[in-house]
């Protein structure tokens, strides 16, 4: 089997992905886009359809990560990577402080300058990106997206497949739920219903998704 990693994006939440797995000593093989990808990604070869990974896992490629920002999207591809045989890896930046008792599930991208603090739990598929900070007791769901900047105080949850937008605070013990957008800038004090949009100081509800 080879040990190259395969990354499935081209874009620029792909290049930063590919140097986080670089810092850490990874090989990138080739990165998977589409039609549209440019031909080089940070000059790794871009192959333009979805459909190369299962002639790459044929070929012996076994590890994979999805470098997609979209959240259904990277959650549909990391599917159909994981049918086809591959084994999703994580790219947490040296630059990362993470403490030693959490969780982290797999294919997760944690950038540089984020904190996960003690005993939270990071699942599948996320994305913790730079310089955000998520502290003790937190549970963050499948493929979810916290954003640049954005500071999760103790003990909250955040349900699957939400984006929680650049330079959010969310205060102590707030519950979000499922596919829920948290507009930039946004102070949450009040838990969130599945499926909804809200935005503002303090966040309200704009509608359901």
């Amino acid at each position: 089997m080879k040990n190259d990693i395969i990354v499935v994006g081209a874009g620029g939440h792909a290049k930063v992905c590919i140097e986080l797995l670089q810092a850490r000593g990874d090989n990138i093989a080739y990165c998977v886009g589409n039609p549209d990808s440019p031909d080089t990604c940070l000059g790794i070869p871009v192959l333009k359809s979805d459909d190369h990974l299962i002639a790459l896992r044929e070929e012996g490629y076994e590890r994979v990560f999805i470098a997609i920002g979209s959240n259904p999207v990277r959650n549909k591809l990391a599917k159909k990577a994981v049918e086809c045989g591959y084994h999703l890896v994580n790219a947490v930046s040296p630059a990362a402080v993470v403490s030693p008792s959490a969780s982290l599930g797999v294919g997760i991208a944690i950038m540089a300058g984020a904190v996960v603090n003690a005993e939270t739990q990071i699942g599948d598929l996320c994305i913790v990106n730079t310089g955000a900070t998520i502290d003790h007791d937190c549970v963050i769901g499948q493929a979810v997206h916290i954003a640049p900047q954005c500071a999760l105080a103790g003990n909250v949850q955040v349900g699957n497949l939400s984006f929680v937008g650049v330079g959010s605070k969310i205060i102590p013990g707030i519950h979000i739920g499922d596919s829920v957008m948290v507009g930039a800038g946004s102070v949450v004090i009040s838990n969130i219903g599945p499926a909804t949009t809200v935005v503002g100081v303090p966040a309200k509800a704009l509608h359901k998704i």
